[in-house]
C-alpha cells in the first residue's frame, strides 16, 4: 500500500507516467499497470489521461489529499519519537531571504548551534514568495515574514522589528533642499531614527530621484509600490534587482537611491544620506512562521525560544 501511494504521488508531481517511471526506476508499462490496478481497486480513474500534463480527477484529488495527510501524520510521529529519544538531537530546516540569512540570523544560528550541537541546522535561501509556498508545502520547519496577509492559519510568533529608510547618494541635490530631515549612518547606528522627535519627510520630495527597487516577490517591493502611490507619483526606476544588500551597496557607490532596512547599517559611510519617510509602511514586524500542524518539534520550539531572547 505504501508503494501504491508513492506511485500515485510521483505521477501527480511529474504530470506524466513516463517521467514518473524514470524517477521511480521502473519501466513505463510496469508503472501504468500498477496505476491501473490501483484505479481498478477503487472503481474509478485517478488521472485524466486526455490532458497533458496529466491532471487528477476529482477522485484523484481526494486520494492525493489523503495520502499527504497520512504522510504528515507519519512525519509528525517520527519527529515525536525522535524528541522522546533524545531532546537535544534533531533536524531544523529554516528558510530565509538573503537579508535575513546575512544580517539577522548569523549570530543567532552560531550561538544556537553552540548551545545545541546535536541539532542539525539546514538554512535555505529564496525570495519571500517562494519561502511562503515552501512553508505551506511543509518543505520548511519555519521561516520569517512581515506579510500579515500570508499568515492566516499559520502558527506565528512576533520576532523583531526593522525600519525602512530611504538612502540617497550624498551628491544628489535633493539632499540640500531637505537638509533638516537628513540623517547620517552614525545616526542610524545610534538609533536616532527611532526617536519620537526625529524628523521625517514626505516621499514626494524625491519625485525627481532615480531609484533602485527590489523585484516583485519581495515584501519591500510591495511596500515601496504602496508608498509611491501614497506620495502620488510614479518613480523613475533605474534598476530592479533581487537582493536588498546589493541595492544598498549600489546606492553607496552613487548609482541611485534605494530603500533599505536599518539593520543593514553596521558601519559608517559618508556616501549616503538617510531619510525617515512619512508612512506607516516603513515599520515592519517580522514573525517566525511555522506550518499549522498538530505537533511542533522540540528543535523548533527551542529555536523559537532562543531567537526571542536575542531580540
Amino acid at each position: 500500500m505504501q508503494q501504491d501511494y508513492e506511485y500515485i504521488l510521483k505521477v501527480y508531481e511529474e504530470g506524466s507516467i513516463s517521467k514518473a517511471a524514470e524517477k521511480l526506476f521502473l519501466t513505463q508499462p510496469a508503472l501504468s499497470i500498477a496505476i491501473q490496478r490501483i484505479e481498478s481497486s477503487i472503481g474509478m480513474p485517478l488521472f485524466d489521461r486526455t490532458r497533458r500534463p496529466l491532471q487528477p480527477t476529482q477522485a484523484g484529488k481526494i486520494y492525493i489529499a489523503m495520502i499527504r495527510q497520512m504522510q504528515e501524520l507519519e512525519f509528525d510521529l517520527k519527529r515525536q519519537i525522535q524528541d522522546i529519544r533524545d531532546l537535544n538531537v534533531g533536524d531544523l530546516k529554516i528558510g530565509g531571504s538573503h537579508y535575513l540569512n546575512a544580517y539577522i540570523l548569523p549570530s543567532v544560528l552560531t550561538a544556537f548551534s553552540h548551545k545545541y550541537p546535536g541539532i542539525h541546522l539546514e538554512l535555505v535561501e529564496y525570495g519571500s514568495d517562494q519561502l511562503s509556498a515552501m512553508l505551506l508545502e511543509r518543505e520548511l520547519d519555519l521561516t520569517f515574514s512581515c506579510n500579515t496577509a500570508f499568515m492566516d492559519n499559520l502558527e506565528k510568533y512576533p520576532a523583531f522589528y526593522d525600519h525602512v529608510l530611504l538612502a540617497v547618494p550624498i551628491e544628489h541635490p535633493v539632499n540640500k533642499k531637505i537638509a533638516d530631515a537628513r540623517l547620517f549612518s552614525d545616526d542610524i547606528i545610534n538609533g536616532k531614527h527611532l526617536c519620537a522627535d526625529c524628523p521625517s519627510v514626505s516621499l514626494s520630495h524625491f519625485n525627481e530621484v532615480e531609484f533602485i527597487l527590489l523585484t516583485p516577490g519581495n515584501n519591500l517591493y510591495d511596500r515601496c509600490t504602496q508608498m509611491f502611490q501614497e506620495a502620488d507619483f510614479t518613480p523613475r526606476i533605474k534598476l530592479m534587482l533581487a537582493q536588498l544588500a546589493t541595492a544598498y551597496h549600489l546606492a553607496v557607490s552613487g548609482y541611485a537611491a534605494t530603500f533599505i532596512s536599518d539593520r543593514l547599517i553596521h558601519t559608517n559611510t559618508d556616501r549616503l544620506a538617510f531619510y525617515n519617510i512619512q508612512s506607516s509602511l516603513t515599520k515592519r514586524l517580522f514573525y517566525i512562521l511555522l506550518p499549522n500542524r498538530n505537533y511542533t518539534t522540540h528543535a523548533a520550539k527551542e529555536f523559537i525560544q532562543f531567537f526571542l531572547t536575542q531580540f
